[in-house]
């Protein structure tokens, strides 16, 4: 709980104990003491209907009854400066911002770690997110589902869950029979063999580069090997060279992995015919026509799904459902899938899964990030300059930032649409939200480095707090206060756009008190020292926050 929720809390006990000891009620017949925020702030900080509630247990007129309460509430205790009776008997409560003073040194002493809660009370939770085909470049979609499953993994690690980031490595089926065959033919053509991709093959560029360099690592050595055996020596060097490339494009993009798992090991482990031999044992998988089928329908699919095919070949769903009873069987609280646009239908079928299994259905949950447009001039911008082909993770954040790209990636709700706009990305003012931020961030940095130059020793502690006292400089504790129940409440929801939009409003916030403001001041160096305390409060929660969403924090701009 942050400083604002103790005082709102504290209030309210001041506003129950006075209506006691004013005899209008016992603490049993209290009602919940509802703070609502006015629209006007002449309205005062908080508003409650108490007194009106309170009408047929004292029987007395609810102005009456407001004034009763105000009459015996402690003020000091309550962090009221002001209180009004309006209207029918509403009481209209002005805070005493001084207590606002206790956030400073909480944050100069907490640093890097101010923001910090138990809100999740160690919660495990299991987060999957990206797990991209490794067959293929990172696209839009993966470099957003990337931003978004890792600043939703900082966050909740900020807001006390134990979270562990996990990748699904799609390294069975025919996809991966096809790289194989396709890194062969180039293998061979390499070697001056005669040799075709074939239909469904891979005809990229880095499938080319990945036959070359097996060619001048081994020469002729798999040239008359025998066909079977060559072609799962290349599915391996071709999976290693590929899932190397995805993992530094990762890394590059500032995304870290706890587990990298693999498909092909729930067919090595026996867990693909362990689950569906305990779907069989549930009663939740029958035989007909042939093949095997999975009861969806009872827990809310719109039909029942096969499992097995009439060959005798899984349909995808039974590894997915194997992988998903592996995560389950580990033991975590909840489970979180963070998929792209086209897994809208996979939703059903997985949660019936779950409950298939021995689980309840809210056990497992989805982010379904939808489609991001890039627009350039007003216009979509579709195909890479550079290639000709659709623009990749990494050529989005080369072309406008990386801050940039993690930033606008994280500040809109994964579930909405996202234009990316490349201009706004590379501009070099107040109208790019992540310049904006960063901005607010430099220009402490450059306060301190002023003082210093004018010969001000900046002393944390010696701080006469009582200097503050402006309503700048309260709005600006006020803004720094709510961090920590932002990240609760981003954790809690999933929804890491609230830091981003957070960050926006302090920087904003910060500005204003910039100038409004002198900050640095000789004539009066204790004044400028609280001051220098306050902005660097701001510039600690603006550091943290855009840390969580990946993004860097600039000393100069």
């Amino acid at each position: 709980m942050n400083i604002l929720d103790q005082a709102k809390e504290q209030m309210k006990e001041a506003i129950q104990v006075a209506v006691v000891s004013s005899g209008l009620a016992s603490s049993e017949q209290v009602p919940d003491i509802i703070l609502e925020t006015p629209k006007d702030k002449n309205h005062g900080d908080f508003a409650t209907n108490v007194a009106m509630q309170l009408t047929k247990i004292a029987k007395r007129n609810p102005r009456e009854i407001a004034q009763a309460i105000l009459d015996h509430l402690d003020h000091d205790k309550a962090y009221v400066k002001q209180a009004d009776i309006a209207g029918p008997g509403f009481i209209n409560l002005f805070l005493d911002l001084r207590f606002l003073r206790d956030v400073l040194p909480a944050v100069l002493t907490e640093n890097h770690e101010y923001g910090r809660s138990n809100a999740g009370k160690g919660t495990s939770v299991l987060l999957e997110f990206v797990s991209a085909n490794p067959t293929g470049t990172l696209h839009l979609g993966h470099a957003r589902g990337a931003a978004v499953g890792d600043a939703l993994s900082n966050i909740l690690d900020m807001a006390g869950y134990q979270v562990e980031r996990e990748y699904y490595i799609n390294d069975a089926g025919n996809q991966i029979d096809n790289l194989a065959k396709s890194v062969e033919v180039r293998y061979l053509q390499a070697q001056g063999q005669e040799a075709e991709i074939p239909e469904d093959g891979y005809q990229g560029a880095d499938i080319v580069e990945i036959g070359n360099r097996i060619s001048e690592q081994y020469g002729s050595e798999f040239v008359e090997m025998d066909e079977t055996e060559r072609l799962r020596k290349f599915r391996e060097l071709g999976l290693q060279e590929l899932l190397e490339k995805l993992k530094q494009d990762l890394a590059d993009f500032r995304v870290r992995f706890d587990t990298w798992f693999s498909e092909t090991s729930l067919y090595t482990s026996g867990k693909v015919v362990e689950t569906l031999e305990t779907l069989r044992e549930n009663g939740e998988a029958f035989d007909q026509d042939g093949a095997t089928w999975f009861k969806s329908s009872a827990y809310g699919d719109d039909k029942d799904r096969v499992l097995v095919k009439q060959d005798g070949t899984y349909t995808y769903l039974l590894p997915d459902i194997a992988y998903h009873k592996d995560k389950l069987d580990r033991g975590f609280d909840h489970l979180v899938d963070l998929f792209g646009a086209d897994h809208h239908g996979y939703i059903p079928r997985m949660q019936a899964a779950v409950q298939a299994l021995g689980y309840p259905k809210d056990k497992l949950s989805f982010q379904i990030g939808q489609n991001v447009n890039l627009m350039r001039s007003g216009e979509r911008v579709k195909m890479s300059k550079r290639t000709g082909n659709a623009v990749t993770m990494r050529e989005l954040w080369e072309e406008v930032g990386l801050d940039a790209t993690r930033y606008f990636f994280a500040m809109r709700s994964v579930d909405t649409h996202l234009d990316f706009d490349m201009d706004l990305a590379e501009q070099q003012s107040n109208e790019n939200p992540v310049y904006y931020v960063q901005y607010a961030h430099a220009r402490v940095s450059s306060l301190f480095k002023q003082a210093e130059e004018k010969g001000i020793t900046y002393d944390e502690q010696s701080l006469n707090l009582e200097l503050i006292d402006s309503d700048k400089a309260y709005e600006l504790l006020k803004k720094i206060g709510e961090f920590p129940s932002v990240i609760a409440g981003a954790a809690d929801q999933y929804a890491q756009h609230r830091i981003p939009n957070y960050l926006h409003e302090l920087a904003s916030t910060f500005h204003s008190y910039y100038n409004a403001e002198r900050i640095v001041d000789e004539s009066n160096k204790e004044l400028t020292n609280v001051r220098l305390a306050l902005v660097k409060a701001a510039q600690t929660v603006l550091r943290n926050g855009l840390t969580l969403i990946g993004v860097h924090a600039p000393e100069k701009m």
